[in-house]
């Protein structure tokens, strides 16, 4: 099965230009026969740094935005995942689709905001395609542990990670080391694949403060070893592709340790949420 991610620009406030990057992306992916692909977290609408600016942009699941988008893209064989700012009621989700042949299959909401204002979805489902099971969080989500081991345990062979990653180049070196084994960790301790999928910069920009800022790109692959075995590169816009083989012999537990926790989790519940206590109460 071949499956991948589309390493793009998030154009803000500019519906239009991301809409062609969804479509640049499903092109090369149905001439490449894709069966998955992703994009990046918040792609079709922006992402941004305070609520009232977000909301001024976010769409709801069931309004005329999504269903232009799904109208547009009922032609593309390959299902997607993309991203968009969510308004439900006063409040905002950071949401990633799936849609197959113009029709909606499910949705994620971020659990781990990074922002401030964005509620949290707390919720994990897990979706099929082509006899594959797989999950999706968003960004953030990966460097925690119960999100990944949660749809590992639902029978997740795969996780897909879209990202949104702008960042002060003073930030990046250490940006990209924790990042990545974050990923790593949550590859191995499940035995799943983990997919990064970001966004990219062409260009530095600046801040409001004049501070230079970079995206970087770098979307992977991370098998259950915790080798990357596919990747999108640096600084431009690229369409990442991966051959899946879920037969192979050493992949065929693959949520084994995920399963195995489920013992240690029993086990050492009480004692778990009796040192958080403990914590908070020292705090």
């Amino acid at each position: 099965m071949l499956i991948g991610h589309y390493q793009c620009i998030v154009h803000q406030e500019q519906y239009e230009k991301s809409f062609d990057n969804l479509i640049k992306g499903l092109e090369q992916a149905q001439m490449l026969g894709l069966e998955i692909v992703s994009f990046p977290e918040s792609l079709l609408n922006g992402y941004y740094q305070s609520k009232d600016i977000a909301l001024q942009h976010a769409w709801t699941i069931d309004g005329p935005e999504i269903q232009n988008v799904l109208e547009r893209t009922k032609h593309f064989k390959p299902m997607y995942l993309v991203g968009v700012t969510e308004r439900l009621g006063d409040d905002v989700y950071l949401t990633q689709l799936v849609v197959e042949s113009g029709k909606m299959i499910g949705f994620y909401r971020k659990t781990f905001t990074a922002t401030n204002y964005a509620a949290q979805g707390c919720e994990f489902p897990v979706f099929q395609k082509g006899g594959l099971t797989f999950g999706v969080l968003i960004c953030a989500d990966g460097g925690y542990i119960e999100p990944a081991r949660i749809l590992a345990i639902k029978g997740a062979q795969v996780i897909f990670a879209p990202h949104y990653n702008v960042l002060d180049v003073d930030s990046v070196i250490q940006h990209h080391h924790q990042v990545r084994n974050d990923h790593r960790a949550r590859a191995v301790e499940n035995g799943v694949y983990f997919i990064r999928g970001n966004n990219v910069l062409t260009e530095h920009t600046v801040d409001e403060n004049g501070k230079a800022q970079v995206g970087y790109g770098e979307s992977y692959v991370m098998n259950p070893l915790g080798d990357i075995v596919a990747s999108a590169g640096l600084h431009e816009e690229a369409l990442m592709v991966y051959n899946l083989d879920l037969d192979r012999q050493f992949r065929s537990q693959h949520r084994g340790r995920a399963v195995r926790s489920i013992a240690s989790a029993k086990l050492l519940l009480n004692q778990l949420q009796e040192t958080v206590e403990a914590f908070e109460n020292d705090s």
